[in-house]
């Protein structure tokens, strides 16, 4: 009798990691500490999630891929700490003022405790109003309502709520790795690509991927000969920070004001990467930790197609996203430097139940 094929896969498998030293990820819950895991085009089937879904970290797993942020990898990527220079990513908590979306506009007040000796201070925000973290709980699965790894609108309100998938979880496990800046903008000034960062701009894999080479790092996962590692912590400038700095206050806030809805004609419209299959499959096989840029939608707005980024990012893979980073000194140590590397920290809020947070984020050269 023959032998059933996943049977024979799995000893295929065994084989070929023994010849290459590799530790191939086969078997739910995957082990984070696996060095090689299946591509977008070979993720098992997740009987009960929609198609695509890479629910692989166990049933009661709430940090996806940061999962991938194991103490080897994070002692690696402190190597990358060489002049020790200290780089924050954080706009401050007013900027912008007026944030995109219409969202509420950051308010801080000083508590008088004890007149010229003691003072506390109140924040009012949208933790989507600046420098912020997608949590899991921000976007889900369009077509079947679901969020990461099963969790419901009503695990998030109502009377049935409870913290599946809620933002303390990626605060316990904390964010430290290696960063790996890709700064488009600063590639497009030199061939001389114009965009409109408060337009829809859809920035295509082969785009990057050429970025990726003027800077000297290939963007392709390690597993396919490129300089991408398991773990990774992607950030791409498209000069939107820049843009909001450029621009008189009055039009910033009138572009932040533009109306809102689902679909092509959304009058709100950013630049970011595109939503091809191509870019797709990239974020994806990366295995990075998380992806992050410096727009407010970090993929073109709006999508052009039926689907959104987003959708993948955060509810089928499990991916922290980041938005509006700050990474115009960034770029710049980069560029002084001559290296694209570098080791990051992120202290996400504690707070049990919570959606998203704002980063607190900090990269060391």
């Amino acid at each position: 009798m023959a032998e059933p094929k996943n049977t024979s896969n799995q000893r295929l498998t065994q084989i070929k990691d023994f010849l290459t030293m590799n530790k191939t990820a086969t078997t739910i819950p995957w082990d984070p500490d696996c060095t090689k895991f299946p591509t977008r085009q070979e993720l098992p089937v997740i009987p009960g999630a929609p198609e695509g879904a890479a629910w692989v970290w166990g049933d009661n797993d709430y940090i996806g891929r940061l999962n991938l942020l194991t103490p080897t990898r994070v002692a690696a990527a402190s190597k990358e700490i060489r002049t020790g220079e200290i780089v924050s990513v954080n706009l401050p908590l007013d900027t912008p003022a007026q944030p995109a979306f219409n969202r509420e506009v950051f308010k801080h007040e000083i508590k008088i405790k004890a007149e010229n000796l003691c003072y506390d201070d109140i924040y009012h925000l949208n933790t989507q109003s600046g420098t912020q973290w997608d949590g899991f709980r921000h976007f889900a699965h369009l077509a079947s309502g679901t969020f990461y790894n099963g969790t419901k609108g009503s695990d998030i309100v109502g009377p049935k709520a409870n913290h599946k998938c809620s933002i303390h979880h990626w605060a316990e496990h904390g964010i430290a790795g290696r960063g790996v800046l890709l700064d488009y903008k600063r590639y497009a000034d030199k061939k001389g690509i114009k965009y409109d960062c408060y337009d829809h701009y859809p920035i295509s894999w082969e785009e990057l991927s050429q970025c990726g080479k003027d800077q000297g790092i290939d963007i392709r996962p390690q597993a396919q000969g490129g300089d991408i590692k398991i773990g990774d912590i992607l950030f791409i400038r498209t000069g939107w920070t820049e843009a909001y700095h450029s621009k008189p206050e009055e039009e910033r806030n009138a572009l932040a004001l533009r109306p809102h809805s689902l679909g092509k004609d959304d009058g709100q419209r950013y630049v970011g990467v595109s939503q091809e299959p191509k870019m797709m499959d990239w974020l994806h096989d990366c295995y990075f930790s998380a992806v992050s840029g410096d727009a407010p939608t970090f993929e073109a707005w709006p999508s052009h197609e039926e689907y959104y980024l987003h959708e993948y990012i955060l509810a089928l893979w499990g991916m922290p996203l980041g938005e509006m980073m700050d990474l115009e000194k960034l770029s710049q140590k980069c560029l002084e430097r001559n290296r694209y590397t570098f080791f990051f920290s992120s202290a996400p809020a504690n707070c049990p139940g919570g959606v998203s947070s704002h980063v607190n984020g900090t990269a060391i050269l």
